[in-house]
């Protein structure tokens, strides 16, 4: 019987680290999106769009995928001092309680699983205070031996899936509108990934003020579907 190639399982590897399917609760979490639609700024499917390509653009771009770069380097080299630094980095720019909560929880969530999974490291990340859910992703792709550039395509793909998840639900879309919204978004990622894996220190930065101000309020909304 033929046995898969490093590089084909290495693939199959990314696409269950991406899956929406993986528990670790993920799809609690709207990121301020339902905050958004509450306060009028997002209600229809134009509006989903430009909200989610903000996103995409000045915070996924130049503060995750760079950041995906550096801590699968210091993974890959076993350098735990700077895989907490950058953690802790990412930890510092969710700038309000309930994306650093949704942070945290996610991260303990990937730690279990990985654990499970057999990954080293990982279940001494369930209770780090620079705990992050991309330092868990991090630590898979190298671990598995995944390509970056792959690793951060998928990494913005699922991202963008899970936000427009949320968006059925909260603005609401319909799926047909939905699977339109993704086919267009998708679009932008393979130049945002691009971007992102080649930013220097200097530069990495979300930039994000509505989000804040979304997140901001969530936290007092009156009735809510979503953790975030």
């Amino acid at each position: 019987m033929a046995t898969a190639t490093p590089d084909a399982l290495a693939e199959l590897r990314l696409r269950q680290l991406t899956s929406a399917a993986l528990p670790v609760g993920a799809f609690a979490y709207s990121q301020g999106l339902e905050s958004a639609v509450e306060a009028g700024w997002v209600g229809d499917p134009a509006q989903a769009e430009a909200w989610i390509r903000g996103q995409l653009r000045h915070t996924a771009t130049t503060l995750e995928v760079p950041l995906l770069v550096r801590l699968v380097a210091a993974f890959g080299h076993s350098d735990q001092a700077a895989a907490l630094r950058w953690s802790g980095l990412l930890l510092a720019m969710r700038d309000t309680a309930e994306l650093r909560a949704q942070e945290r929880a996610l991260a303990g969530a990937w730690a279990v699983l990985l654990g499970e999974l057999g990954v080293p490291g990982a279940a001494a990340w369930s209770d780090c205070p620079q705990r992050t859910a991309l330092a868990l992703y991090a630590l898979a792709v190298a671990h598995y031996g995944i390509d970056v550039d792959a690793a951060a395509r998928a990494w913005l793909w699922a991202w963008l899936e899970a936000q427009v998840s949320a968006a059925v639900r909260a603005v609401p879309l319909g799926h047909a509108a939905a699977q339109r919204l993704l086919y267009a978004l998708a679009a932008d990622i393979p130049t945002a990934a691009a971007r992102g894996l080649t930013l220097p220190d200097a530069d990495i930065a979300g930039a994000a003020p509505a989000l804040s101000i979304a997140s901001c309020r969530h936290e007092t909304q009156y009735s809510r579907l979503f953790r975030s």
